[in-house]
This record gives structure tokens, sequence and C-alpha cells, in this order.
């Protein structure tokens, strides 16, 4: 397990919108371009094998980063005959932006702070406060709503943690909401966070009646 003192100053930097990763989940990418394909060689050669997933966002000024992002450790990885990657990243921990690293390196590095996400390298977290059961009838509706499909059986069986962590990441929310679930302090938060977004969707967001 990587502890706080290994986590490094420096790390490269995957922006990709509407994709989220949190602390102790699991996220599958698809690598083709040249640049992460770059990254990814330089990334293997590391003792941590840590990318850092980040929200991009336009401005006046071109593409910027959101203050906060969460890395994850390359733990699994397989090369298709055309030269591209299947690749899995484990969340480690969450991170701040402190500056952008200006360089020859076709991707992007930034240094990074990890102070504030403590927790991020603990134990998993849990919801005193979770009433699963009125949670999963909202959801349900929600899947519906979306026609969205899921195993019910292995939602209703899963840890606090890996439920509304594994539904924050897989939701086909906003990348402005995806960024919010990743920023809630805690697990509680989290989940207030991700019930919110899901009563929204469901009365259709402003100036839509269709559900009352």
């Amino acid at each position: 397990m990587i502890q706080a003192a290994d986590l490094p100053e420096v790390i490269p930097i995957f922006p990709l919108p509407g994709a989220l990763l949190l602390p102790r989940a699991r996220l599958p990418l698809h690598i083709f371009e040249p640049r992460y394909l770059a990254m990814l060689d330089d990334v293997l050669k590391t003792p941590e094998r840590l990318i850092g997933m980040i929200q991009p966002y336009s401005s006046g000024q071109g593409e910027k980063l959101h203050a906060i992002g969460c890395a994850g450790r390359l733990t699994a990885f397989s090369e298709t005959e055309d030269g591209r990657y299947m690749v899995t990243l484990s969340g480690i921990s969450r991170y701040r932006v402190r500056q952008e690293i200006e360089g020859f390196m076709p991707y992007r590095r930034c240094e990074v702070s990890w102070t504030g996400f403590d927790r991020d390298l603990g134990p998993q977290e849990k919801d005193g406060d979770f009433d699963r059961d009125c949670f999963l009838k909202n959801l349900g509706r929600y899947f519906a709503d979306q026609g969205l499909s899921t195993d019910w059986d292995s939602l209703k069986d899963a840890e606090d943690e890996l439920l509304i962590n594994s539904l924050s990441m897989l939701c086909p929310f906003e990348p402005e909401d995806k960024q919010a679930l990743l920023e809630a302090p805690s697990l509680v938060t989290r989940r207030e966070t991700l019930v919110t977004l899901i009563e929204f969707a469901l009365h259709g967001g402003p100036g839509d009646d269709r559900l009352q």
C-alpha cells in the first residue's frame, strides 16, 4: 500500500471530461492517443505508477484544470495488437494542483499537494445514516428514467463506500457535477450530493415539470 511519504510532488495529468476516479475505486481506461501512450510508458518506469485524473474546463484562455483531482495507481493493463492499451487505475488519493510544470513532455504534468486528503489513504469509510432502501428506490426511478440497467442484487449487498463511489463514477452526470462528487469531504457528504443530483435529474432540472 502506498503511504503518504511515498506520494510524489510531480505527477502526470490525464484531463478527461466526465471521467471520475475516487479513492479505493477502480477506473478502466482505453488509451490510444500518442501523447498518453508516451505517458503510460513513462509511468510504468516509476515505482509509484501514478496518473492524476482531473476534470478540464474551458475558459477564455483555453483549457484549464480544476484545482482538485484524484491520482490512481496503474494496477492492470493489456496491449492490443494495434498498440493501444486497456488499463485500470486504482484510486489512491485526491490532490490539489499547485502549478502546471512547463517542459517538453507531450503530456501535461503538475506539481501537486496531498495535504488535506489524509482519509483517502485510510480505511474504507462508513455512512451510519445511510437509508439504503429509500436510496435504492429513488435510484430505481432514476435508472428507469435514464434507460439504465444494473445488477440490483449486487447493489443491495455492496458496502456503503463501494455503492456510493461506484454510482458517483458511473452515473451520467455533467462534468461539474462529477467534480462536486469528487470534492465532497466525506462519504456522507458525497452520498448527500449524489442524492441531490439524482433528485434534480428526476425532476428534470429547471424549467421542466415532467415529474411532479
